[in-house]
């Protein structure tokens, strides 16, 4: 059985110390267009410019970065490389929902495997981004060292990729509306003070809000309900806590998660560069393991109405 490797895209906001924990040899990093007009790769460890201000720019919402997928030449060396050593490869992009990062994957691996046709390239859509997507790498990682084929842990990710949820306050939806990563906005657009929208995954790789909450306290005690419905086997995973330019009030939800979820792990980190761009400053979120996505979101809409009812009722 032939080795391999997990290669995802630069969406993945994995840095170098959750690549170097989950075996992650390197990303296909895409390209951000600054607001100066200069395009450069991905800064996925933050070696250039501090999230601080980064979203600090962006709070300016005249400023606007851009976002690309990565350069095809690029992304067919990286496989080449991996294939030349006689590895096979995972490759993982964000949700098509969202970008043309998978298709150009299909592409790219298409062409590499014309050199090393005894190779393997298995392209996975993850219908994910962000911390939602590094969690189902890291998932994917535990897979490979327990021992499973390639096609195994493709499949494995293919099966559960819509078990993978996200749940946490966002100041407003101005970024992801603007950039048109949102599904349902039009219904629940707005930036009124303290009001925070709240949304999980649909099955087609797009966030979607399943409702708003006056104030952080509010937003809080719902997420915790709403995770305490959906999660599975809370207590042997890893739950990551990411969010953009909100560390006081991520670590405040990572100690509520602790106390009221008990995972075995939380992962505290930050939103990425390439998605931060369309999600903008504010975001604070939990990504965990639970029940499968529902058709339209029709169970966890009613988890979350009745969270909000009881919640009232208190």
């Amino acid at each position: 059985m032939a080795d391999f490797v997990i290669i995802p895209d630069s969406a993945s906001d994995m840095t170098a110390p959750l690549r170097e924990r989950f075996g992650i040899p390197e990303c296909r990093m895409g390209t951000v267009t600054y607001p100066n007009g200069e395009s450069k790769e991905v800064d996925l460890d933050w070696e250039t410019m501090t999230p601080d201000e980064f979203y600090g720019l962006m709070k300016n919402k005249s400023v606007e970065f851009k976002s690309s997928t990565p350069i095809m030449a690029k992304e067919v060396e990286i496989y080449k490389k991996y294939l030349a050593k006689g590895l096979d490869i995972i490759s993982v992009s964000l949700s098509s929902a969202l970008s043309g990062t998978y298709s150009a994957s299909v592409l790219a691996a298409k062409t590499a495997l014309e050199e090393y046709p005894e190779r393997k390239i298995i392209c996975v859509d993850s219908l994910r981004y962000s911390t939602s997507l590094t969690l189902l790498i890291a998932l994917a990682s535990e897979q490979k060292k327990q021992g499973k084929t390639i096609e195994e842990v493709a499949d494995w990710m293919n099966a559960n990729k819509n078990r993978i949820h996200q749940m946490g306050p966002m100041d407003d939806l101005y970024f992801l509306a603007h950039k048109g990563r949102i599904s349902n906005f039009k219904a629940f657009f707005g930036t009124m003070a303290g009001v925070n929208p709240m949304a999980d995954f649909n099955k087609q790789g797009l966030s979607e809000v399943l409702v708003k909450c006056k104030g952080k306290a509010m937003a809080f005690d719902v997420s915790i309900e709403y995770i305490k419905k959906t999660i599975e086997d809370p207590h042997d995973q890893i739950i990551f806590v990411a969010h953009s330019a909100r560390k006081a009030f991520a670590e405040k939800y990572a100690e509520l998660i602790q106390k009221e979820i008990g995972p075995k792990e939380i992962i505290l980190t930050e939103v990425g560069m390439s998605c931060g761009i369309n999600i903008g400053p504010g975001l604070c979120a939990a990504f965990y393991y639970g029940s499968e996505i529902s058709d339209n979101l029709e169970t966890e809409k009613e988890y979350m109405r009745q969270i909000i009812e009881n919640y009232k009722k208190k």
